[in-house]
């Protein structure tokens, strides 16, 4: 059983058990490699040294660097952080833990908080940029973002490893952890803490700040236990525990008892065995996610009031998948067919607010989808798949598919791709059940949100000085209609399919390899994001996103990481923007722009010691991300890594 790649995934959506992804080299279930540069669709791939190397904390800071995806973060670690991948909305993202999606059913909109998530026990990052649903369901219109864990290696029966760091505002950060192989059997067990006064999270532009601090303190845990007891099948159980608190703020004002605690529990069980001298790999899985949150805001010298929210979300997951080998005819080979059905049940459970206006859910449903998709590679160039994939819930189901090419062109350097497909959200079990007060009732009528759209890509290697890859020019394209968007209607008494979106954009980019020790990538994207009935820009979505980074090795195991992040002009919606005196603005505007500047150091002391020092916001910015909302301020953080 292997680690899941979605990219393996989008060529032949493989079985429930994992997969392994390489840095170049994509494995589906079938251990057959398929070369990244085969799969058709825009996939960027975050390794655990590329998260050690640019001190990356947390899953927002480092999806920052990813083309297309753009992090819209209210404050520092903890607080509400949504992405807004290739234009479409922060509920448009699927996440998956080793395969396995974990999006919290109780989350109003059904989108994902992406500030939560600490990077310790995660060896990866897989994004997948555009349509997903003919591969894993509702949510992932505008793409999949999959984090996958750490592994045990095959040749050590005992290997500890770990981090302890600390820095300014007050900041301790570690880890330590345990793994190897021992005959038949692989472990891991880890455990991680990250704690911080951090910053304020509101604007210090406003008259009225307190310039309080939303700390945060925050501990995970994970273990995993394999069997292999034949060659080719594998039996493996994951459990995940983490727990988050941290300090919350409104806008425009402080809010100085406002907490948050968030809790997630996570196991899976699953099997994967081969067929038929391998031809056949089939696997099944079960899973369990629980999300627990608790908002909390008491009485202080603002308010006299009282006021606990709270929230759980649970999801359970049965998954089959097989892949089979097909064989090769004519110009046709390395065929694979794949097909498997899904149920899932989630439930939600919420009070909030305050009576008359306190809002609730206690539903649940059911949903069942099944899948089959097929590739094929014609003339030793060129890479065709086709996938198809239905799902069914209680009120609505949908058919989404899609189709991809990528033609090889070595005698220019060149790879080109394009894709097109369907894909759908579906309503949130809050959109569909959720009241607040006696004014309020869900619609459980409602449609999913649909889409249809392509993308066209390509990349050019260019050679020269001795390199053969002195640089890497690649652009990408991309279009889409989105129908059935769910809003409230006019009275505000519900909600109803009425918003219609269109999207279009481009993901450009040049990295560059000098030299051996020196390597540097730009990515710039562009997005037009409207409202097709007034015409206007959708809110959160700048026009213009630039990240740069570079890695400089002018020593032996001496490396600095250099990020910069540049984020143009983006528009918010009615009241959500607020003067420095605090008043609301009845209109939209847009949010200035802003850059980011941070540098990681790190010099390995010794093969299994390794040093670091991180920098963030070192030029002191105080752009907003989400308008009264403020990037956190300069840091530094000092501390050591080791493996033995």
């Amino acid at each position: 059983m292997r680690r899941l790649s979605l990219a393996a995934a989008l060529l032949a959506a493989g079985p429930a058990a994992a997969q392994v992804a390489l840095p170049d080299t994509i494995v589906t279930a079938t251990r057959a490699p398929t070369a990244l540069e085969r799969v058709p669709a825009a996939i960027t791939v975050i390794t655990r040294q590329t998260i050690e190397e640019r001190g990356f904390q947390t899953l927002a800071e480092a999806l920052e660097i990813v083309p297309g995806l753009r992090i819209a973060a209210s404050g520092g670690i903890g607080q509400q952080s949504s992405v807004f991948l290739r234009g479409n909305s922060s509920r448009s993202t699927l996440v998956l833990l080793d395969g396995v999606p974990v999006n919290d059913p109780a989350e109003a909109n059904g989108a994902f908080n992406f500030g939560n998530e600490l990077l310790f026990d995660v060896e990866r990052i897989e994004v997948l940029r555009g349509p997903a649903s003919s591969l894993y369901g509702g949510s992932a219109l505008g793409g999949v973002i999959n984090l996958v864990t750490r592994r045990a290696p095959p040749d050590r029966a005992f290997l500890p490893y770990g981090e302890i760091a600390g820095g300014t505002q007050r900041t301790l950060r570690a880890g330590a952890g345990v793994t190897g192989t021992v005959g038949q059997f692989d472990y891991l067990a880890s455990v991680n803490s990250l704690s911080t006064e951090g910053f304020n999270a509101t604007a210090s532009r406003f008259q009225r700040t307190l310039n309080e601090r939303d700390g945060f303190r925050g501990t995970a845990a994970t273990a995993r236990l394999g069997w292999a007891p034949l060659f080719g099948t594998r039996v493996e159980a994951l459990l995940r525990w983490r727990e988050n608190r941290f300090g919350l703020d409104s806008v425009p004002r402080d809010d100085p008892n406002f907490t948050g605690d968030d809790r997630r529990w996570f196991g899976q069980l699953r099997g994967e065995t081969t067929l038929f001298g391998g031809a056949w790999t089939t696997g099944l899985r079960i899973a369990h996610g629980s999300d627990r949150r608790v908002y909390s805001n008491l009485p202080d010298g603002l308010s006299a009031a009282t006021g606990i929210d709270r929230y759980l979300g649970e999801r359970t997951t049965v998954d089959w998948g097989n892949t089979v080998r097909l064989p090769g005819f004519g110009a046709f080979s390395d065929g694979q067919a794949s097909f498997g059905v899904t149920h899932a049940r989630e439930s939600a459970r919420s009070i909030a607010g305050a009576v008359p206006f306190q809002t609730r859910v206690n539903a649940r449903q059911d949903v069942n989808a099944g899948h089959a998709a097929v590739q094929y590679r014609v003339w030793e160039r060129l890479d065709l798949s086709a996938g198809l994939r239905h799902d069914a819930a209680g009120g609505f189901s949908d058919t989404t598919w899609r189709v991809g090419a990528v033609l090889q062109v070595p005698e220019l350097n060149m790879r080109l791709r394009a894709a097109g497909g369907s894909a759908f959200n579906a309503p949130a079990l809050f959109q569909r059940f959720g009241a607040i007060g006696t004014s309020f009732r869900g619609n459980p009528n409602l449609r999913p949100e649909r889409s249809l759209g392509y993308e066209v890509g390509t990349e050019l290697d260019i050679p020269a000085f001795g390199r053969p890859a002195f640089a890497t020019l690649s652009a990408a394209f991309f279009q889409s209609r989105v129908t059935d968007l769910i809003n409230y209607n006019a009275q505000f008494s519900t909600l109803v399919n009425v918003d219609r979106v269109a999207i279009k954009g481009a993901e450009l980019g040049v990295a560059l390899r000098p030299a051996r020790w020196l390597s540097a990538e730009l990515s710039w994207t562009i997005t037009d994001a409207t409202d097709r009935a007034t015409g206007r820009p959708l809110p959160r979505r700048p026009e213009h996103v630039i990240n740069a980074t570079m890695r400089v090795e002018p020593l032996p195991g001496l490396v600095i990481a250099p990020t910069l992040l540049f984020t143009g002009r983006s528009p918010e919606g009615p009241f959500a923007s607020y003067t420095d005196a605090g008043a609301s603005i009845a209109g939209p505007r847009r949010n200035k722009s802003g850059t980011v500047l941070n540098i990681t150091a790190s010099y390995r002391v010794t093969p299994q010691v390794t040093a670091f020092l991180g920098g963030r916001n070192l030029g002191g910015s105080k752009w907003e991300p989400v308008n009264g909302f403020q990037v956190p301020g300069r840091s530094l953080l000092v501390g050591t890594r080791f493996s033995f």
